[in-house]
């Protein structure tokens, strides 16, 4: 073989793949990844003499709930940061609790998490109810630290092939993959000023001026402080023309999107970038990505219901069986995304949709009829479901287990 013919891949043609195929591809990289840190542990175990090495071959996380989470997990991911140990595989212990992690307690970890660093009260995080979105929260205050533990946390996630529970707008995703924040991206985020800056566009000269326009805007830089901040250098003394209206939307649009949010977002991405810089993570569009990290909304429980296992006695066409699954698609949408979050540990649909669950879900029988509620391994996506004697029963009990569905103790 010539040594300057070079082997084909599809790998080099990533437009091929479909997101579900990257998703694996990534998969395969991130486990050969944490497989190589594993066997890195154990060989600095056998042969390193300095006591201090961490010979623990899983980046163990023990948190406290509540108001805790946050710092205890700050506290241990800097550790981590310090000792390079992030791409150990992970493992979560909530102190006080006998739950194992084989998979579910990291997911309401996760869970959790998010909400904490993600309540608008927190101050890292604005919340428009309007559009549904969170955005960073421009300001003057110190809190790159939390900022890079978000990004941690978002790159842990996928690294560990666990989906996260907020909503960014695509824009977000675009900057992560390196492309230039636009115009068009504002509507979703900002649709009253995507509005009126096309209106301002599509203006008459006289109309612009009568507007009293110039190359500032005024910026919020902590909690109600407002500032007024230069588009350009001596942006106070240029006015928005016909001319340069272009320029001035552009320039706003920087601002909303980058400049104001700039400190913040940089430590974000830094944090990401710890852990998602592979070759396979290169591949996914920006709108993938948001796939990968926050999973679909998109419920389709008959492809679960078609791809579901069934264990110790029951089948597809047990009347048991068939009582829940009239019960669950009859349901609305709130509900069934409590029931996918009580089976799984999660209401997001991951990027290969349910019918490809990894475990695939499987729903056991747990003894004859009983007043006990249904139980879920959410690690194993294992749906426990006693033989009921009747439908009533049956949506009665999965009723009160839904609202219980919180929490990791034994039985």
């Amino acid at each position: 073989k010539s040594p300057s013919r070079s082997e084909f891949s599809f790998c080099n043609y990533p437009y091929v793949y479909d997101p579900a195929s990257k998703a694996r591809v990534l998969q395969m990289e991130n486990q050969m990844a944490q497989y190589n840190e594993l066997q890195n542990a154990l060989f600095r175990g056998l042969f390193s003499g300095n006591q201090q090495v961490d010979l623990c071959p899983f980046l163990v996380l023990k948190v406290r709930r509540g108001a805790y989470l946050v710092q205890d997990t700050l506290i241990q991911i800097n550790r981590a940061k310090e000792s390079d140990t992030l791409r150990k595989p992970l493992k979560v212990k909530f102190l006080g609790e006998e739950g194992v992690d084989e998979g579910g307690v990291q997911k309401e970890f996760f869970q959790q998490l998010v909400k904490e660093l993600f309540n608008p009260d927190y101050g890292m995080f604005t919340y428009d109810e309007a559009v549904r979105l969170h955005w960073f929260r421009a300001s003057r205050l110190n809190m790159e630290t939390e900022f890079e533990l978000v990004g941690v946390l978002i790159g842990l996630a996928i690294y560990n092939s666990h989906i996260l529970e907020f909503s960014f707008p695509l824009v977000l995703f675009k900057k992560l993959t390196g492309m230039r924040p636009c115009f068009q991206d504002i509507q979703e985020l900002f649709p009253d000023i995507h509005q009126n800056l096309s209106k301002l566009l599509q203006m008459s000269e006289e109309a612009i001026a009568a507007c009293g326009l110039n190359f500032t805007v005024d910026m919020e830089c902590g909690f109600g402080e407002i500032e007024t901040v230069d588009l350009k250098p001596g942006g106070a003394q240029i006015n928005v023309t016909c001319e340069n209206c272009r320029e001035y939307v552009d320039l706003y649009t920087q601002h909303l999107l980058h400049h104001s949010i700039q400190p913040q977002y940089a430590a974000f991405e830094r944090g990401f970038l710890r852990l998602c810089n592979g070759k396979a993570l290169s591949w996914f569009r920006p709108q993938e990505l948001e796939l990968l990290a926050c999973g679909g909304r998109q419920l389709d429980l008959e492809a679960l219901e078609n791809a579901t296992i069934h264990d110790d006695g029951y089948t597809r066409d047990s009347q048991v069986v068939r009582w829940f699954w009239e019960t669950v698609h009859a349901m609305d949408d709130e509900g069934k995304r409590r029931l996918l979050f009580f089976v799984t540990g999660s209401d997001r649909v991951p990027i290969k949709g349910l019918a490809h669950l990894n475990p695939p879900h499987v729903i056991s029988k747990m003894g004859g009829d009983s007043d006990r509620l249904p139980t879920a391994h959410t690690c194993f996506n294992h749906l426990l479901l006693p033989a009921y004697t009747s439908k009533e029963m049956l949506q009665d009990r999965l009723r009160k287990a839904l609202e219980y569905a919180e929490g990791f103790g034994l039985l």
